[in-house]
Protein backbone atom coordinates (compact mmCIF):
# COMPACT_ATOMS: atom_id res chain seq x y z
CA UNK A 1 0.00 0.00 0.00
CA UNK A 2 1.79 3.60 -1.33
CA UNK A 3 0.06 6.47 -1.04
CA UNK A 4 -0.19 8.69 -4.09
CA UNK A 5 2.86 10.53 -4.69
CA UNK A 6 2.73 12.01 -8.29
CA UNK A 7 0.44 14.67 -9.97
CA UNK A 8 -0.06 11.98 -12.92
CA UNK A 9 -1.28 9.68 -10.52
CA UNK A 10 -3.55 11.86 -8.57
CA UNK A 11 -5.03 13.27 -12.00
CA UNK A 12 -5.87 9.55 -12.67
CA UNK A 13 -7.62 8.81 -9.09
CA UNK A 14 -9.44 12.29 -9.27
CA UNK A 15 -10.78 11.19 -12.58
CA UNK A 16 -11.58 8.25 -11.14
CA UNK A 17 -13.45 9.87 -8.44
CA UNK A 18 -15.42 12.25 -10.43
CA UNK A 19 -18.31 9.52 -11.14
CA UNK A 20 -19.39 8.79 -7.44
CA UNK A 21 -22.53 9.62 -5.63
CA UNK A 22 -20.41 11.23 -2.74
CA UNK A 23 -17.23 10.73 -1.39
CA UNK A 24 -15.50 10.14 2.27
CA UNK A 25 -12.65 12.70 3.27
CA UNK A 26 -10.23 13.17 5.97
CA UNK A 27 -6.64 14.55 6.47
CA UNK A 28 -4.00 13.72 8.67
CA UNK A 29 -1.97 16.72 10.27
CA UNK A 30 0.31 18.01 13.00
CA UNK A 31 0.04 21.56 14.73
CA UNK A 32 2.13 21.46 17.63
CA UNK A 33 4.65 23.08 16.66
CA UNK A 34 2.81 25.79 13.91
CA UNK A 35 0.13 28.21 13.94
CA UNK A 36 -0.69 26.79 10.83
CA UNK A 37 -1.59 23.03 10.56
CA UNK A 38 0.81 21.36 8.17
CA UNK A 39 -0.97 18.53 6.21
CA UNK A 40 0.39 15.34 6.23
CA UNK A 41 -1.68 12.79 4.26
CA UNK A 42 -5.27 13.19 3.19
CA UNK A 43 -7.91 10.29 2.91
CA UNK A 44 -10.44 9.63 -0.05
CA UNK A 45 -12.96 6.93 -0.58
CA UNK A 46 -15.68 6.40 -2.89
CA UNK A 47 -17.90 3.78 -2.49
CA UNK A 48 -15.88 1.55 -4.86
CA UNK A 49 -12.04 3.05 -4.39
CA UNK A 50 -10.54 4.27 -1.72
CA UNK A 51 -6.73 5.81 -1.66
CA UNK A 52 -4.21 7.82 0.35
CA UNK A 53 -2.30 10.53 -1.29
CA UNK A 54 0.76 12.23 -0.02
CA UNK A 55 0.38 16.04 -0.22
CA UNK A 56 4.69 15.67 1.37
CA UNK A 57 5.75 14.08 -1.57
CA UNK A 58 8.08 16.26 -3.76
CA UNK A 59 7.17 17.99 -6.45
CA UNK A 60 3.14 16.47 -6.59
CA UNK A 61 0.62 19.54 -7.17
CA UNK A 62 -2.51 19.23 -5.18
CA UNK A 63 -4.83 20.95 -7.79
CA UNK A 64 -6.64 18.21 -9.34
CA UNK A 65 -7.39 17.49 -5.44
CA UNK A 66 -8.63 21.04 -4.63
CA UNK A 67 -10.67 20.88 -8.19
CA UNK A 68 -12.31 17.40 -6.99
CA UNK A 69 -13.37 19.09 -3.49
CA UNK A 70 -14.96 22.41 -5.63
CA UNK A 71 -17.10 20.54 -7.52
CA UNK A 72 -20.81 20.66 -6.94
CA UNK A 73 -22.47 17.58 -7.98
CA UNK A 74 -20.93 15.33 -5.13
CA UNK A 75 -21.35 15.08 -1.45
CA UNK A 76 -18.32 15.29 1.08
CA UNK A 77 -18.57 13.49 3.65
CA UNK A 78 -16.55 14.32 6.84
CA UNK A 79 -16.27 13.47 10.85
CA UNK A 80 -15.83 16.56 12.58
CA UNK A 81 -15.23 18.61 9.86
CA UNK A 82 -13.98 21.37 10.83
CA UNK A 83 -10.20 20.96 11.76
CA UNK A 84 -10.26 19.59 7.79
CA UNK A 85 -12.14 22.66 6.49
CA UNK A 86 -9.41 24.62 7.99
CA UNK A 87 -7.08 22.90 6.39
CA UNK A 88 -8.62 22.93 2.84
CA UNK A 89 -9.19 26.83 3.66
CA UNK A 90 -5.51 27.38 4.42
CA UNK A 91 -3.81 24.77 1.82
CA UNK A 92 -6.09 25.36 -1.12
CA UNK A 93 -7.78 28.32 -0.44
CA UNK A 94 -10.64 26.42 -0.73
CA UNK A 95 -14.11 25.12 1.46
CA UNK A 96 -15.30 22.20 -0.43
CA UNK A 97 -18.69 22.01 -1.71
CA UNK A 98 -21.71 20.04 -0.48
CA UNK A 99 -20.29 19.00 2.76
CA UNK A 100 -21.76 16.42 5.08
CA UNK A 101 -20.62 16.34 8.73
CA UNK A 102 -21.29 12.65 10.00
CA UNK A 103 -20.84 14.10 13.28
CA UNK A 104 -23.08 17.14 13.26
CA UNK A 105 -25.27 14.59 11.22
CA UNK A 106 -24.97 12.14 14.39
CA UNK A 107 -26.38 14.51 16.60
CA UNK A 108 -29.42 15.64 14.70
CA UNK A 109 -30.24 11.88 14.91
CA UNK A 110 -29.63 11.51 18.77
CA UNK A 111 -26.35 9.34 18.92
CA UNK A 112 -25.45 12.21 21.66
CA UNK A 113 -23.01 15.01 21.83
CA UNK A 114 -20.21 15.11 19.56
CA UNK A 115 -19.60 11.34 19.08
CA UNK A 116 -16.49 10.28 18.67
CA UNK A 117 -15.82 8.26 15.02
CA UNK A 118 -15.02 5.13 17.00
CA UNK A 119 -18.17 4.88 18.62
CA UNK A 120 -20.55 6.25 15.55
CA UNK A 121 -18.62 3.47 13.64
CA UNK A 122 -19.81 1.06 16.34
CA UNK A 123 -23.27 1.86 17.14
CA UNK A 124 -23.71 2.18 13.36
CA UNK A 125 -21.55 -1.41 12.00
CA UNK A 126 -20.27 -2.76 15.25
CA UNK A 127 -17.03 -2.90 13.81
CA UNK A 128 -14.03 -1.72 16.39
CA UNK A 129 -11.41 0.03 14.93
CA UNK A 130 -8.22 -0.10 16.04
CA UNK A 131 -7.13 3.11 17.11
CA UNK A 132 -3.30 2.43 18.32
CA UNK A 133 -2.00 4.81 15.48
CA UNK A 134 -3.67 7.95 16.65
CA UNK A 135 -0.95 10.14 17.97
CA UNK A 136 1.73 8.83 15.41
CA UNK A 137 3.88 11.37 13.85
CA UNK A 138 2.31 11.89 10.50
CA UNK A 139 5.22 14.03 8.83
CA UNK A 140 7.87 11.05 8.56
CA UNK A 141 8.26 8.74 6.03
CA UNK A 142 8.00 6.24 5.33
CA UNK A 143 4.59 5.72 6.28
CA UNK A 144 4.32 1.83 7.39
CA UNK A 145 1.60 -0.15 6.32
CA UNK A 146 0.03 -0.04 9.65
CA UNK A 147 -0.23 3.68 9.63
CA UNK A 148 -1.54 3.59 6.28
CA UNK A 149 -4.43 1.23 7.23
CA UNK A 150 -5.49 3.38 10.11
CA UNK A 151 -5.80 6.09 8.20
CA UNK A 152 -7.87 4.48 5.48
CA UNK A 153 -10.00 3.23 8.19
CA UNK A 154 -11.12 6.81 9.00
CA UNK A 155 -13.01 6.59 5.56
CA UNK A 156 -13.89 3.04 4.26
CA UNK A 157 -15.75 2.60 7.34
CA UNK A 158 -17.11 6.46 6.67
CA UNK A 159 -18.82 5.06 3.76
CA UNK A 160 -21.12 2.78 5.75
CA UNK A 161 -21.85 5.70 8.47
CA UNK A 162 -23.10 8.18 5.72
CA UNK A 163 -25.19 6.07 4.20
CA UNK A 164 -27.15 5.31 7.53
CA UNK A 165 -27.40 8.94 8.90
CA UNK A 166 -28.29 9.81 5.78
CA UNK A 167 -31.45 7.35 5.64
CA UNK A 168 -32.15 8.75 9.25
CA UNK A 169 -32.13 12.06 8.34
CA UNK A 170 -34.79 11.09 5.00
CA UNK A 171 -37.05 9.37 7.50
CA UNK A 172 -37.00 11.94 10.39
CA UNK A 173 -37.07 15.09 7.41
CA UNK A 174 -34.00 16.43 9.55
CA UNK A 175 -31.91 16.94 6.12
CA UNK A 176 -32.87 20.60 6.59
CA UNK A 177 -31.67 21.01 9.73
CA UNK A 178 -28.24 19.32 8.92
CA UNK A 179 -28.67 21.58 5.95
CA UNK A 180 -28.64 24.87 8.22
CA UNK A 181 -25.59 23.43 10.65
CA UNK A 182 -23.49 22.84 6.85
CA UNK A 183 -24.47 26.42 5.81
CA UNK A 184 -21.96 27.66 9.05
CA UNK A 185 -19.67 25.33 8.40
CA UNK A 186 -19.02 25.67 5.20
CA UNK A 187 -19.23 29.76 5.14
CA UNK A 188 -15.60 30.77 4.24
CA UNK A 189 -15.59 33.48 7.09
CA UNK A 190 -15.68 30.71 9.61
CA UNK A 191 -12.32 30.12 8.49
CA UNK A 192 -10.68 33.58 8.24
CA UNK A 193 -7.83 34.78 10.83
CA UNK A 194 -8.63 38.21 12.27
CA UNK A 195 -6.45 39.04 14.83
CA UNK A 196 -8.26 42.01 15.78
CA UNK A 197 -10.67 39.35 16.81
CA UNK A 198 -8.52 36.76 18.54
CA UNK A 199 -9.62 38.68 21.94
CA UNK A 200 -12.86 36.13 21.55
CA UNK A 201 -10.90 33.48 22.33
CA UNK A 202 -9.65 34.78 25.78
CA UNK A 203 -11.32 34.23 29.50
CA UNK A 204 -11.29 37.90 29.84
CA UNK A 205 -9.63 37.59 33.29
CA UNK A 206 -9.05 41.20 33.11
CA UNK A 207 -10.20 43.98 36.41
CA UNK A 208 -12.44 46.99 34.29
CA UNK A 209 -13.02 47.89 30.68
CA UNK A 210 -10.14 49.92 30.31
CA UNK A 211 -8.13 46.45 30.79
CA UNK A 212 -10.17 44.78 28.45
CA UNK A 213 -8.98 47.37 25.75
CA UNK A 214 -5.71 46.94 25.99
CA UNK A 215 -5.87 42.95 26.03
CA UNK A 216 -7.21 43.19 22.95
CA UNK A 217 -4.70 45.01 21.74
CA UNK A 218 -1.91 42.73 23.51
CA UNK A 219 -4.40 39.40 22.00
CA UNK A 220 -4.01 41.40 18.53
CA UNK A 221 -0.32 41.30 18.71
CA UNK A 222 0.31 38.08 19.89
CA UNK A 223 -2.01 36.51 16.60
CA UNK A 224 -0.06 38.92 14.29
CA UNK A 225 3.10 37.66 15.62
CA UNK A 226 2.34 33.88 15.84
CA UNK A 227 0.83 33.95 12.02
CA UNK A 228 4.07 35.73 10.93
CA UNK A 229 6.45 33.50 12.96
CA UNK A 230 4.36 30.10 11.96
CA UNK A 231 4.11 29.39 15.57
CA UNK A 232 1.64 28.25 18.32
CA UNK A 233 0.03 31.31 20.76
CA UNK A 234 1.25 30.43 23.10
CA UNK A 235 4.90 30.19 22.16
CA UNK A 236 4.47 34.25 21.25
CA UNK A 237 3.02 34.39 25.12
CA UNK A 238 1.29 32.76 27.37
CA UNK A 239 -2.76 33.68 28.04
CA UNK A 240 -1.88 34.55 31.63
CA UNK A 241 1.03 36.91 31.53
CA UNK A 242 -1.62 38.46 28.52
CA UNK A 243 -3.90 38.85 31.64
CA UNK A 244 -1.53 39.66 33.88
CA UNK A 245 0.03 42.73 31.41
CA UNK A 246 -3.15 43.78 30.52
CA UNK A 247 -4.27 44.29 34.18
CA UNK A 248 -1.05 46.61 34.76
CA UNK A 249 -0.85 47.94 31.63
CA UNK A 250 2.99 48.90 31.94
CA UNK A 251 3.43 51.55 29.82
CA UNK A 252 8.10 51.06 29.74
CA UNK A 253 9.76 47.89 29.15
CA UNK A 254 11.09 48.50 32.66
CA UNK A 255 7.74 48.28 33.93
CA UNK A 256 7.10 45.25 31.88
CA UNK A 257 9.97 43.71 33.43
CA UNK A 258 8.79 44.04 36.88
CA UNK A 259 5.45 41.80 36.09
CA UNK A 260 5.87 37.89 37.85
CA UNK A 261 4.04 36.56 34.60
CA UNK A 262 7.36 37.79 32.28
CA UNK A 263 10.51 35.76 32.24
CA UNK A 264 13.84 37.35 33.24
CA UNK A 265 15.43 39.01 30.77
CA UNK A 266 12.37 39.69 28.35
CA UNK A 267 12.20 43.51 28.88
CA UNK A 268 15.17 43.73 26.98
CA UNK A 269 13.87 41.91 23.62
CA UNK A 270 12.54 43.44 20.75
CA UNK A 271 9.31 41.84 21.59
CA UNK A 272 8.89 44.04 24.59
CA UNK A 273 8.74 47.20 22.58
CA UNK A 274 6.23 45.90 20.94
CA UNK A 275 4.21 44.92 23.89
CA UNK A 276 4.43 48.35 25.24
CA UNK A 277 3.12 49.89 22.37
CA UNK A 278 0.50 47.43 21.92
CA UNK A 279 -0.42 48.79 25.79
CA UNK A 280 -0.66 52.09 24.54
CA UNK A 281 -2.88 51.03 21.29
CA UNK A 282 -5.04 49.51 23.99
CA UNK A 283 -5.04 52.15 26.83
CA UNK A 284 -5.88 54.99 23.60
CA UNK A 285 -9.16 52.91 22.65
CA UNK A 286 -12.73 54.60 22.28
CA UNK A 287 -14.07 52.79 25.29
CA UNK A 288 -17.73 52.57 22.78
CA UNK A 289 -15.04 49.91 20.56
CA UNK A 290 -14.55 47.57 23.94
CA UNK A 291 -17.26 44.98 24.89
CA UNK A 292 -19.01 45.33 28.41
CA UNK A 293 -17.67 43.17 30.77
CA UNK A 294 -19.81 40.53 31.85
CA UNK A 295 -17.63 38.09 33.77
CA UNK A 296 -17.79 38.33 37.10
CA UNK A 297 -21.79 39.25 37.32
CA UNK A 298 -23.33 36.82 38.90
CA UNK A 299 -27.09 35.84 37.86
CA UNK A 300 -30.02 37.49 40.00
CA UNK A 301 -31.73 35.07 41.74
CA UNK A 302 -34.52 34.94 39.48
CA UNK A 303 -31.99 34.44 36.32
CA UNK A 304 -30.78 31.47 38.20
CA UNK A 305 -33.95 29.86 38.84
CA UNK A 306 -34.55 30.93 35.67
CA UNK A 307 -31.41 28.70 34.18
CA UNK A 308 -32.59 26.03 35.77
CA UNK A 309 -35.66 25.53 34.36
CA UNK A 310 -34.40 26.15 31.11
CA UNK A 311 -32.14 23.57 31.39
CA UNK A 312 -34.80 21.06 32.26
CA UNK A 313 -36.90 22.39 29.54
CA UNK A 314 -33.66 21.92 27.00
CA UNK A 315 -33.53 17.99 28.54
CA UNK A 316 -36.95 17.57 27.65
CA UNK A 317 -36.74 18.83 24.55
CA UNK A 318 -33.64 17.11 23.96
CA UNK A 319 -35.39 13.40 24.60
CA UNK A 320 -38.46 14.22 23.28
CA UNK A 321 -36.81 14.84 19.56
CA UNK A 322 -34.41 13.09 20.00
CA UNK A 323 -31.67 15.61 19.44
CA UNK A 324 -28.29 15.78 21.41
CA UNK A 325 -28.84 18.78 23.65
CA UNK A 326 -25.52 20.61 23.17
CA UNK A 327 -26.75 20.72 19.45
CA UNK A 328 -30.06 22.49 20.64
CA UNK A 329 -28.28 25.12 23.11
CA UNK A 330 -25.20 25.25 24.76
CA UNK A 331 -24.17 26.80 28.25
CA UNK A 332 -23.83 30.58 27.11
CA UNK A 333 -27.01 30.36 25.60
CA UNK A 334 -28.83 29.11 28.14
CA UNK A 335 -27.31 31.67 30.60
CA UNK A 336 -28.37 34.55 27.54
CA UNK A 337 -31.75 33.24 27.60
CA UNK A 338 -32.07 33.55 31.29
CA UNK A 339 -30.08 36.74 31.78
CA UNK A 340 -31.99 38.81 28.45
CA UNK A 341 -35.51 39.08 26.87
CA UNK A 342 -34.79 38.20 23.95
CA UNK A 343 -30.94 37.19 23.30
CA UNK A 344 -29.40 37.08 19.80
CA UNK A 345 -28.73 33.30 20.32
CA UNK A 346 -28.92 30.47 17.72
CA UNK A 347 -31.08 28.54 20.09
CA UNK A 348 -33.83 31.24 18.90
CA UNK A 349 -33.07 30.82 15.40
CA UNK A 350 -34.54 28.32 12.66
CA UNK A 351 -34.93 24.39 14.15
CA UNK A 352 -33.71 25.37 17.51
CA UNK A 353 -36.60 27.78 17.61
CA UNK A 354 -39.24 25.54 16.79
CA UNK A 355 -37.78 22.60 19.00
CA UNK A 356 -36.92 24.56 21.81
CA UNK A 357 -36.29 28.74 21.74
CA UNK A 358 -39.89 29.32 21.31
CA UNK A 359 -40.99 27.16 24.11
CA UNK A 360 -37.80 28.65 26.33
CA UNK A 361 -39.24 32.29 26.03
CA UNK A 362 -42.54 31.46 26.55
CA UNK A 363 -41.52 29.15 29.93
CA UNK A 364 -40.04 32.69 30.56
CA UNK A 365 -42.59 35.06 29.81
CA UNK A 366 -45.42 32.40 32.19
CA UNK A 367 -46.96 30.94 29.35
CA UNK A 368 -45.54 27.48 29.76
CA UNK A 369 -44.81 25.23 32.95
CA UNK A 370 -43.11 22.23 33.47
CA UNK A 371 -44.73 19.08 35.45
CA UNK A 372 -44.30 15.54 35.69
CA UNK A 373 -45.78 12.46 34.25
CA UNK A 374 -45.25 9.54 34.72
CA UNK A 375 -41.29 10.67 35.33
CA UNK A 376 -41.18 12.17 32.40
CA UNK A 377 -40.89 16.29 32.52
CA UNK A 378 -43.95 17.60 30.53
CA UNK A 379 -44.55 20.63 29.10
CA UNK A 380 -48.63 22.58 29.10
CA UNK A 381 -49.68 25.87 28.73
CA UNK A 382 -51.02 28.24 31.45
CA UNK A 383 -54.27 29.00 31.61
Amino acid sequence: MTPIASTSDLENLCQELRSAEFLTVDTEFMREQTYYPKLCLIQVASPDVAATIDPLARGLDLKPFWELMAGPDQVKVFHAARQDLEIFHCEGRLIPQNVFDTQVAAMVCGFGDQISYVNLVRSVSGAQLDKSSRFTDWSKRPLSDKQLNYALGDVTHLRDVYLHLKAELEKSGRASWLAEEMAILTDPSTYEQHPELSYQRLKAKVKNRKAMGVLMSLAAWRERTAQAQNVPRQRVMRDEALYDIANHAPRSTSELGGLRSVPDGFSRSSRAKDIVAAVEEGLARDMAEVPQLRQGQPLSAEATATLELLKVLLKSAAARHGVATRLIADASDLEALARYEEPDVPALSGWRRDLFGADALALKQGKLALTLKEGDVVVMPVE
